[in-house]
């Protein structure tokens, strides 16, 4: 398949860039500093500058593609990204252009890298409100709801991936539990992934769809 990856130069981005490299997949990787790409590349990759700021130009760069992944996210290293959600609503903002771009490109599948926070921790209340989920990281699970909303209100085929609440480097392993709207957690009440299992969860669900106009997520 031919996929574009939107922000590719984020942790997530980075990661799934290199699942599907690995895959054997082409890739339109589109970054806002492409020099953050790992070197060298192989020639299935086609790197794309953009700051993902306007629809139409989005629409050009995408054209033609199987799906798109957006793994867009605020820029960690501002101080607003804890404090501040006019900040972090920039996410709401990008995953609209996306939308339209996708709409006007005619794209089949667009998959959004979403947030935890929208995940039920137990039957009525989210993550979000479960008094689990870190105050510093309320104003862009704020805007990650947001933009979940946005997808279900459009037309396209999407398909949102939630991660657990801890997700950090580790190792692919392969091993690991697939759910829908609930959190997942381990035997230890611990819900987790390696940005690498994230990755394979992502691609496998590109290669394989199981979860059109719907939302998925994964941990141990």
């Amino acid at each position: 398949m031919k996929i574009a990856l939107l922000a590719a130069t984020g942790r997530a981005g980075l990661t799934i860039l290199a699942e599907l490299v690995a895959r054997g997949h082409s890739v339109v990787a589109v970054a806002r500093n492409p020099s953050k790409l790992p070197e060298p590349l192989p020639g299935t990759v086609q790197v794309v500058r953009d700051d993902l700021g306007d629809a139409e130009r989005l629409a050009q760069i995408i054209a033609g593609v199987d799906a798109v992944v957006s793994a867009f996210g605020p820029a960690t290293s501002d101080p607003r990204f804890t404090t501040d959600t006019s900040y972090t609503d920039q996410l709401v903002e990008v995953t609209e252009r996306v939308i339209a771009a996708v709409d006007q490109a005619a794209i089949p599948r667009l998959l959004v890298v979403g947030g935890a926070g929208s995940l039920q921790f137990s039957p009525g209340v989210r993550v979000l409100e479960s008094g689990h989920w870190p105050a510093p990281y309320v104003p862009i699970a704020t805007s990650h709801v947001k933009a979940f909303a946005s997808l279900r209100a459009s037309t396209i085929d999407w398909t949102y991936f939630s991660p657990p609440i801890l997700i950090q480097p580790g190792e692919r392993t392969g091993k690991f539990r697939l759910g829908k709207d609930d959190l997942i957690r381990d035997a230890d009440g611990k819900s987790h992934v390696s940005f690498e299992d994230y990755a394979v969860a992502v691609v496998d669900e590109l290669e394989q769809p199981q979860n059109r106009r719907a939302r998925f997520t994964v941990g141990y």
